[in-house]
């Protein structure tokens, strides 16, 4: 389907187009709010700054593509695929993202407030600030989600739940400039979370939830642990 007829239709009040191929089509600035695009192909699709929000994007295929400031909220990802697609300030407050793949993927100071990210596979991610604005992961549900190797320096994490996520060799740590913000993660759950070789060094931990989180060779350089709660279910006291 030709890519104007697709807008076209959708001005006329048309929202459901399911598994199109709109690979690497160019969608810049657009207002695409509720479409259904479930499975379809968007792979080194152009997509800066167009409004996804409410959208289906169940199962499509958004590999390789740019969505630098795309709005998302609400959005439904899940299965999506995304992997090495450019995230970087797109808006994903309250987006389902359950078992999404977003290996390698850059999400430089993207805001996924309250996102749903249950099982996602979020390997070697880049979840730095953007020169603006932090990544906003507070309150988001990252269970089970695998972050191995993923690049959360910095990151907010305010509530976030991490239970059971993986998170081996990880950063986490305070950025190193003198104005670097520290990686908070206040009241976080981490249960049963994988932090084996991950880097806290200078994070906040403040009543962080440890419960049976595996700490192997952990750096906790630094680190504010008031009132956490460590793996074997103690609450932690500074000296």
């Amino acid at each position: 389907m030709v890519l104007e007829t697709i807008l076209t239709r959708y001005a006329a009040g048309e929202r459901s187009f399911p598994q199109l191929n709109l690979r690497e089509a160019e969608l810049i600035k657009v207002n695409l709010s509720s479409i259904n695009l479930n499975a379809a192909d968007l792979r080194q699709a152009r997509l800066g700054r167009t409004n996804f929000s409410y959208a289906c994007l169940r199962s499509a295929d958004l590999s390789e593509s740019i969505l630098w400031g795309t709005d998302l909220t609400q959005a439904d990802l899940f299965e999506a695929k995304l992997r090495e697609a450019d995230l970087s300030g797109a808006i994903l407050t309250q987006a389902n993202l359950e078992k999404a793949n977003l290996i390698k993927a850059i999400l430089e100071g993207a805001n996924f407030s309250s996102a749903k990210l249950c099982h996602a596979l979020m390997i070697e991610v880049d979840l730095r600030p953007a020169s603006d604005y932090r990544t906003n992961l507070s309150q988001a549900d990252l269970s089970h989600a695998d972050l191995s190797y993923a690049n959360l320096s910095m990151a907010l994490l305010y509530q976030a739940k991490l239970d059971g996520a993986r998170l081996c060799r990880a950063n986490l740590s305070k950025g190193r400039r003198e104005t670097a913000l520290a990686t908070d993660l206040t009241e976080v759950s981490m249960r049963g979370a994988d932090l084996s070789y991950a880097d806290f060094t200078g994070a906040i931990l403040s009543k962080a939830d440890l419960t049976g989180a595996d700490l192997t060779g952990t750096i906790l350089t630094d680190a504010d642990l008031r009132e956490a709660i460590m793996p074997d279910g103690t609450v932690y006291k500074s000296v």
